[in-house]
Parts: C-alpha cells; structure tokens; sequence
C-alpha cells in the first residue's frame, strides 16, 4: 500500500505533516486591506504600487537591519515559487549554462535550470565548484528542508567569491522569519555584514506565504541589484506577470504589522516544541532545524523506512530523498498542522514507545 494510504488509512484519521501549508487564520489586518481595495476595475503594473516596494524595503530594514537598497530595488512577485522555477529563463541563462544549488534543495531550482537546458551543480562548498564559474549560485537559508541557518561568515565569503567572478547570488530567504534559535538567527544576504551595503550582484526571494498564513494570496517580491531587478521587470512587463492590486495593497499591510507575526510566531514555537519532544521521545534525532517550519529528523536509517514507519502510525512526512542524495536518511516534519493534529501525533509517538 502507498504510503499516502496508509497514512490515510488510520482508524482515527491521517496527521499530514507532509506539506508546510499554513492552516491558521490570514490576519485580520490583511483581510481589511484587501478588501478595502477590492475595486480594482484597471490593470496592475508589474513594477508593482510604491506604497508595496516601499513596505518590503521598509520591512527589510526594520526587521533584519539591510541598508543600501530602495523602492527600485524591489520587485512584487506572484509567489515565490514562480519567480524561483521561472528566474533562470527570465534572466536568459540558457543551454549549456552552470546554476549552483545547496545540496540539499527545493526541487524548484533543478526544474528552473532544466527549464533553460542548464547544467546543475549541488555544492554547498565553494571549493566543491571548482574552476568554472556559474551563471547562477543559489542560496536557502533557512534552508528547506533541513532549516540549517548558514552564517555570517560564510554568506560573506560566498558574496566576495561571486563578485570576483561576476557571478549572481540568489538567496532564497522565505523562512527568514521563522527563527528558534536565539543564538544563529538567519541573516539576510543583504545585510551589510555580508555585503557591505552595497546589492549589486545580489538578489533575495521573500514570502508572506508562512510569515502571515498568506500561501493562498500568493504574495512575494525579489529585492536586491537594482540593474536585475530591472532586467526582470523589462522581460515580466512583455509576460503579463503582475501582482493583482489588491494584493499588492494586502501585502504592503500585512509587511507594516508586526504583531500578527509575533502571534504567528508562538503558535508555530509550541507545535514544534510538541513535536520535537515526541519524536525524541520516539528515538529520533533532530538535526538542524533551528529555523524553518520543519523538523529535519532521523532513525538513522533509509528514509523510505522512516516514512513507512510513521505512515503505519497515520503520520505523513516527506522522505529526504526528495530534496536530494544528502537527504537519504532523514525525513522532513512540517509543524503547520493544527493544534489538535499536532497533538495527536504526539500521542501516536508516544504509544509507539
């Protein structure tokens, strides 16, 4: 029997802890705004309201200390993951081209490359690149899956690296805000202790989607190099590629409040604290996973054997190998169930002792 359904299958119903999907309430705030600007009888600019770029830069700077960029700096996004799959093709990298990603990966950078005849290179050392030099070297951190946070030090040496080279770092950033360690909070690739203050040579991919339970708004932006960012905007104008307005006005809200994300932030801490217990409890061991919405867990065995072990249990997961050879042994644990779905694996864990 698949996994799925055997998962499924349990008597007192599946805990899908497969999909890191928000299932909380979209905050009022944001509610209020969209439907404040529900007349939008016109079409939106790709380029996006100023009030919107102005929010995200103003959010960046508030929130994780970045200097030196600016409303053009910014760019709205339908999504993260269409800017993401769609980047290489937007930014004419093409056959024959090299794109770095972390060995451990969201397959959505694979499929970006695969899309524009790229060759692929998962390295998370920049020695393991060798002589050639990328068009493209993409970075996650948090990382999805495994919720590593990289350091200071090495997003500085990873940035210096790609300048000498005239290679363009993309760090995908969308689980900034979803930090557990007081001690290695995720820093962005634009603060100026990476940088220097200075983008160019940098873009940065953010989401709503798990900070403000907005995945279902599809609200994103890319900031970073303004001469990229305008390159984008040249090719996203001729596509069509725009942000609906009332969106754009929620997510300019949504960035201005900082307190639904706080509120956020608490619900997310207990369940993963619920479960990190109970599958330590279970004998797992977590490594990792000091930022993200995920638990990066092990038996010390083949994944697919963790998988069907849970399923047994009604406990869906991810298995590591989706997100690549270095994932082989462990399975990724999603915390945005609801409380009574968190607490019920917890319990299933706990019997299984």
């Amino acid at each position: 029997m698949p996994y799925g359904e055997r998962a499924r299958a349990h008597p007192d119903g599946v805990v899908d802890l497969s999909i890191g999907t928000p299932v909380d309430p979209t905050p009022e705030v944001v509610r209020e705004a969209l439907a404040g600007a529900a007349d939008a009888p016109g079409y939106p600019t790709t380029t996006g309201l100023s009030l919107t770029r102005q929010a995200a830069v103003d959010w960046l700077g508030r929130r994780f200390g970045v200097t030196g960029i600016d409303a053009e700096c910014v760019l709205p996004t339908v999504g993260s993951k269409e800017l993401i799959g769609a980047l290489p093709l937007h930014l004419g990298v093409g056959a024959g081209d090299l794109i770095v990603y972390p060995e451990l990966a969201y397959p959505t950078y694979a499929v970006g490359a695969a899309l524009v005849g790229a060759r692929t290179l998962a390295a998370d050392s920049l020695t393991a690149i060798g002589p050639e030099k990328p068009t493209l070297l993409w970075l996650n951190s948090p990382s999805n899956p495994s919720g590593k946070v990289l350091p200071v030090a090495h997003l500085r040496k990873v940035v210096e690296w790609a300048r000498e080279r005239g290679v363009l770092v993309v760090s995908d950033e969308c689980y900034l805000e979803c930090a557990w360690d007081a001690d290695n909070p995720p820093i962005s690739a634009l603060h100026p202790d990476v940088c220097g203050g200075d983008p160019t040579g940098i873009l940065t991919v953010h989401s709503l989607s798990k900070r403000s339970n907005l995945a279902g708004y599809r609200c994103a932006f890319v900031a970073g190099d303004p001469a990229v960012v305008n390159e984008l905007l040249a090719v996203r104008k001729n596509l069509g590629l725009m942000l609906p307005y009332p969106q754009q006005v929620a997510m300019a809200a949504a960035l201005e409040d900082d307190d639904h994300v706080a509120e956020q932030h608490a619900r997310y801490a207990a369940r993963r604290a619920t479960l990190r217990a109970a599958l330590e409890g279970a004998g797992f061991t977590i490594d990792h996973s000091e930022a993200s919405l995920y638990l990066w867990a092990t038996r010390g065995e083949d994944c697919w054997a963790t998988v069907d072990w849970l399923a047994e249990r009604g406990i869906l997961v991810a298995p590591g190998a989706f997100y690549g050879s270095a994932g082989q042994r462990h399975v990724r644990v999603a915390f945005t169930a609801t409380d009574e779905r968190v607490e019920t694996a917890a319990a299933r864990l706990a019997d299984s002792r």
